[in-house]
Protein backbone atom coordinates (compact mmCIF):
# COMPACT_ATOMS: atom_id res chain seq x y z
CA UNK A 1 0.00 0.00 0.00
CA UNK A 2 1.41 3.35 -0.79
CA UNK A 3 1.64 5.17 2.42
CA UNK A 4 0.55 9.09 2.72
CA UNK A 5 4.07 10.29 2.73
CA UNK A 6 4.81 8.72 -1.08
CA UNK A 7 1.22 9.62 -2.27
CA UNK A 8 1.82 11.42 -5.67
CA UNK A 9 0.33 15.31 -5.74
CA UNK A 10 -1.93 14.21 -8.58
CA UNK A 11 -3.28 10.64 -6.45
CA UNK A 12 -4.20 13.64 -3.73
CA UNK A 13 -6.36 15.47 -5.97
CA UNK A 14 -7.73 11.92 -7.46
CA UNK A 15 -8.60 11.19 -3.66
CA UNK A 16 -10.26 14.38 -2.29
CA UNK A 17 -12.27 14.55 -5.79
CA UNK A 18 -13.16 11.12 -6.01
CA UNK A 19 -14.53 11.27 -1.86
CA UNK A 20 -16.61 14.55 -3.01
CA UNK A 21 -18.28 12.33 -5.78
CA UNK A 22 -19.50 9.29 -3.63
CA UNK A 23 -20.53 11.85 -1.03
CA UNK A 24 -22.72 13.67 -3.11
CA UNK A 25 -20.62 17.06 -3.29
CA UNK A 26 -20.74 16.34 -6.86
CA UNK A 27 -23.93 14.42 -8.30
CA UNK A 28 -24.53 12.66 -11.59
CA UNK A 29 -24.19 14.73 -14.59
CA UNK A 30 -22.62 17.63 -12.53
CA UNK A 31 -19.45 19.32 -13.85
CA UNK A 32 -16.74 19.56 -12.08
CA UNK A 33 -14.56 22.65 -11.26
CA UNK A 34 -12.25 23.70 -14.57
CA UNK A 35 -8.79 22.42 -15.10
CA UNK A 36 -7.94 26.59 -14.09
CA UNK A 37 -10.13 26.50 -11.08
CA UNK A 38 -8.72 22.76 -9.36
CA UNK A 39 -4.83 24.06 -10.51
CA UNK A 40 -5.71 27.27 -8.17
CA UNK A 41 -7.93 25.74 -5.53
CA UNK A 42 -5.36 23.20 -4.87
CA UNK A 43 -2.18 24.93 -5.87
CA UNK A 44 -1.39 22.19 -8.73
CA UNK A 45 0.07 22.68 -12.06
CA UNK A 46 -2.24 21.73 -14.95
CA UNK A 47 -0.40 18.59 -15.86
CA UNK A 48 -1.02 17.38 -12.01
CA UNK A 49 -4.18 18.10 -12.52
CA UNK A 50 -5.08 16.86 -15.82
CA UNK A 51 -3.78 13.38 -14.57
CA UNK A 52 -6.15 13.70 -11.43
CA UNK A 53 -8.69 13.72 -14.09
CA UNK A 54 -7.54 11.24 -16.26
CA UNK A 55 -7.25 8.63 -13.63
CA UNK A 56 -10.83 9.94 -12.29
CA UNK A 57 -11.86 9.13 -15.83
CA UNK A 58 -10.19 5.91 -16.48
CA UNK A 59 -11.76 4.28 -12.85
CA UNK A 60 -15.53 5.48 -14.38
CA UNK A 61 -16.03 8.41 -11.82
CA UNK A 62 -16.28 11.18 -14.45
CA UNK A 63 -16.78 11.50 -18.25
CA UNK A 64 -14.68 13.91 -20.08
CA UNK A 65 -16.56 15.52 -22.77
CA UNK A 66 -14.83 18.04 -25.06
CA UNK A 67 -16.23 21.80 -25.18
CA UNK A 68 -18.06 21.02 -21.76
CA UNK A 69 -15.49 20.10 -19.25
CA UNK A 70 -15.30 16.58 -16.53
CA UNK A 71 -18.96 15.54 -16.02
CA UNK A 72 -19.86 13.41 -12.77
CA UNK A 73 -20.53 9.51 -13.50
CA UNK A 74 -21.12 8.21 -10.22
CA UNK A 75 -20.65 4.48 -10.11
CA UNK A 76 -23.38 2.23 -8.51
CA UNK A 77 -23.30 1.98 -5.00
CA UNK A 78 -25.87 -1.09 -3.89
CA UNK A 79 -26.26 -4.89 -5.05
CA UNK A 80 -29.14 -4.35 -6.93
CA UNK A 81 -30.31 -5.94 -10.45
CA UNK A 82 -28.43 -3.55 -12.45
CA UNK A 83 -25.42 -2.25 -9.82
CA UNK A 84 -22.02 -3.98 -9.69
CA UNK A 85 -21.26 -2.85 -6.30
CA UNK A 86 -20.22 -5.76 -3.63
CA UNK A 87 -22.72 -7.42 -0.73
CA UNK A 88 -21.85 -4.80 2.19
CA UNK A 89 -23.57 -2.06 0.31
CA UNK A 90 -26.80 -4.41 -0.13
CA UNK A 91 -28.13 -4.37 3.62
CA UNK A 92 -28.04 -0.44 3.96
CA UNK A 93 -25.79 1.25 6.29
CA UNK A 94 -25.69 -1.84 9.18
CA UNK A 95 -22.57 -3.57 9.56
CA UNK A 96 -22.07 -6.92 8.16
CA UNK A 97 -19.94 -9.45 9.76
CA UNK A 98 -17.38 -11.96 7.73
CA UNK A 99 -16.65 -15.60 8.76
CA UNK A 100 -13.65 -16.81 5.88
CA UNK A 101 -14.64 -20.43 5.06
CA UNK A 102 -11.75 -20.81 2.59
CA UNK A 103 -8.84 -18.20 3.37
CA UNK A 104 -7.73 -16.90 0.02
CA UNK A 105 -5.67 -19.19 -2.24
CA UNK A 106 -3.41 -19.16 -5.31
CA UNK A 107 -5.71 -22.03 -7.69
CA UNK A 108 -6.48 -23.25 -11.25
CA UNK A 109 -9.78 -21.86 -12.67
CA UNK A 110 -12.43 -24.91 -12.30
CA UNK A 111 -13.13 -26.64 -15.18
CA UNK A 112 -16.72 -25.95 -15.44
CA UNK A 113 -16.51 -22.19 -14.61
CA UNK A 114 -19.94 -19.98 -14.85
CA UNK A 115 -17.80 -17.64 -17.21
CA UNK A 116 -15.96 -18.06 -20.28
CA UNK A 117 -11.57 -16.86 -19.30
CA UNK A 118 -9.67 -14.77 -21.57
CA UNK A 119 -6.26 -16.95 -22.50
CA UNK A 120 -4.44 -14.83 -19.55
CA UNK A 121 -6.57 -15.59 -16.97
CA UNK A 122 -6.57 -19.25 -17.94
CA UNK A 123 -2.76 -19.35 -17.65
CA UNK A 124 -2.56 -17.21 -15.11
CA UNK A 125 -4.60 -18.96 -12.57
CA UNK A 126 -7.29 -17.23 -9.67
CA UNK A 127 -7.60 -16.40 -6.44
CA UNK A 128 -10.21 -18.23 -4.53
CA UNK A 129 -11.86 -17.23 -1.58
CA UNK A 130 -15.03 -18.55 0.63
CA UNK A 131 -17.44 -16.21 3.25
CA UNK A 132 -20.06 -16.19 4.72
CA UNK A 133 -21.50 -12.54 5.62
CA UNK A 134 -23.78 -12.25 8.73
CA UNK A 135 -26.34 -10.08 10.15
CA UNK A 136 -27.33 -9.15 13.24
CA UNK A 137 -25.99 -12.75 14.02
CA UNK A 138 -28.09 -14.42 11.25
CA UNK A 139 -26.02 -16.09 7.81
CA UNK A 140 -27.35 -13.83 4.74
CA UNK A 141 -24.87 -14.33 2.02
CA UNK A 142 -22.44 -17.24 0.93
CA UNK A 143 -20.03 -15.76 -1.02
CA UNK A 144 -17.76 -17.67 -3.09
CA UNK A 145 -14.81 -15.17 -5.08
CA UNK A 146 -12.40 -15.51 -7.98
CA UNK A 147 -10.10 -13.09 -8.90
CA UNK A 148 -7.75 -13.17 -11.62
CA UNK A 149 -4.54 -13.53 -10.43
CA UNK A 150 -2.71 -10.65 -12.31
CA UNK A 151 -0.76 -8.50 -10.34
CA UNK A 152 -2.11 -9.04 -7.02
CA UNK A 153 1.50 -9.48 -5.00
CA UNK A 154 0.37 -10.73 -1.34
CA UNK A 155 -2.91 -10.93 -1.75
CA UNK A 156 -3.32 -13.89 -0.43
CA UNK A 157 -1.91 -12.71 2.86
CA UNK A 158 -4.52 -9.66 2.97
CA UNK A 159 -6.69 -9.82 6.37
CA UNK A 160 -10.15 -10.28 4.88
CA UNK A 161 -12.25 -10.71 8.30
CA UNK A 162 -14.91 -8.43 8.49
CA UNK A 163 -13.56 -6.38 5.92
CA UNK A 164 -14.99 -5.29 2.33
CA UNK A 165 -13.07 -7.02 -0.35
CA UNK A 166 -13.56 -4.39 -2.80
CA UNK A 167 -12.03 -2.14 -0.18
CA UNK A 168 -9.19 -4.32 -0.15
CA UNK A 169 -8.45 -3.75 -3.73
CA UNK A 170 -8.95 -0.43 -3.69
CA UNK A 171 -6.39 0.70 -1.02
CA UNK A 172 -3.72 -1.61 -1.26
CA UNK A 173 -4.18 -2.35 -5.31
CA UNK A 174 -5.73 0.51 -7.11
CA UNK A 175 -8.78 -1.90 -8.50
CA UNK A 176 -11.82 0.11 -8.73
CA UNK A 177 -15.10 -1.64 -9.86
CA UNK A 178 -16.58 -0.47 -13.54
CA UNK A 179 -19.31 -2.42 -14.10
CA UNK A 180 -19.70 -6.33 -14.65
CA UNK A 181 -22.99 -9.03 -16.01
CA UNK A 182 -25.27 -10.87 -13.44
CA UNK A 183 -26.99 -13.80 -13.82
CA UNK A 184 -29.95 -13.98 -11.13
CA UNK A 185 -32.18 -17.42 -10.37
CA UNK A 186 -33.48 -18.83 -7.64
CA UNK A 187 -32.31 -22.36 -6.79
CA UNK A 188 -33.22 -24.97 -4.02
CA UNK A 189 -30.79 -24.86 -0.77
CA UNK A 190 -28.25 -27.75 -1.01
CA UNK A 191 -26.56 -29.65 2.14
CA UNK A 192 -23.63 -27.22 1.84
CA UNK A 193 -25.80 -23.86 0.99
CA UNK A 194 -27.72 -24.94 3.76
CA UNK A 195 -25.28 -25.44 6.41
CA UNK A 196 -23.74 -21.96 6.10
CA UNK A 197 -26.88 -19.96 5.65
CA UNK A 198 -28.98 -22.20 8.26
CA UNK A 199 -31.83 -23.02 5.87
CA UNK A 200 -33.84 -26.40 5.51
CA UNK A 201 -32.13 -28.19 2.31
CA UNK A 202 -33.95 -27.55 -0.89
CA UNK A 203 -35.27 -24.40 0.88
CA UNK A 204 -35.02 -21.86 -2.10
CA UNK A 205 -32.19 -18.91 -1.88
CA UNK A 206 -31.24 -16.67 -4.57
CA UNK A 207 -28.36 -17.21 -6.60
CA UNK A 208 -26.32 -14.68 -8.27
CA UNK A 209 -23.24 -15.34 -10.41
CA UNK A 210 -21.59 -12.04 -11.53
CA UNK A 211 -18.59 -10.92 -13.62
CA UNK A 212 -17.20 -7.84 -12.43
CA UNK A 213 -14.82 -4.87 -15.12
CA UNK A 214 -12.34 -3.19 -13.11
CA UNK A 215 -10.13 -0.12 -14.34
CA UNK A 216 -7.58 -2.86 -15.62
CA UNK A 217 -8.66 -3.83 -19.08
CA UNK A 218 -7.29 -7.50 -17.59
CA UNK A 219 -7.86 -8.21 -14.13
CA UNK A 220 -11.94 -9.49 -13.75
CA UNK A 221 -13.57 -10.50 -10.40
CA UNK A 222 -15.80 -13.35 -9.95
CA UNK A 223 -18.87 -14.46 -7.52
CA UNK A 224 -21.07 -16.75 -6.58
CA UNK A 225 -23.04 -15.34 -3.99
CA UNK A 226 -26.30 -17.39 -2.01
CA UNK A 227 -28.33 -14.88 -0.41
CA UNK A 228 -30.78 -16.22 2.56
CA UNK A 229 -33.57 -13.71 1.77
CA UNK A 230 -35.90 -15.11 4.56
CA UNK A 231 -35.88 -12.40 6.91
CA UNK A 232 -34.10 -9.62 4.91
CA UNK A 233 -34.52 -8.44 1.56
CA UNK A 234 -31.79 -7.21 -1.41
CA UNK A 235 -32.40 -3.78 -2.38
CA UNK A 236 -30.62 -1.66 -5.29
CA UNK A 237 -31.50 1.37 -7.04
CA UNK A 238 -31.80 1.45 -10.83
Amino acid sequence: MVTPKTIPQYRKLYEILRKHILDGVYKEGDLLPSENELCQLYGMTRPTVRQSLSTLSNDGYIRKHQGKGSIVHNLPREIGILSVSGTTSAVGDRKLKTTIIVKPVLMQWPADFMFSLTQLEKESGCIYMERVRFLEDIPIFYDISYIANLNLPRITARQFENKSLFQILRDYYRIEIKGGDQRIKAIPANTKISRFLHLKKEQPVLHLERKMETNNPDLFLYSSIFCNTEKYSIFGRF
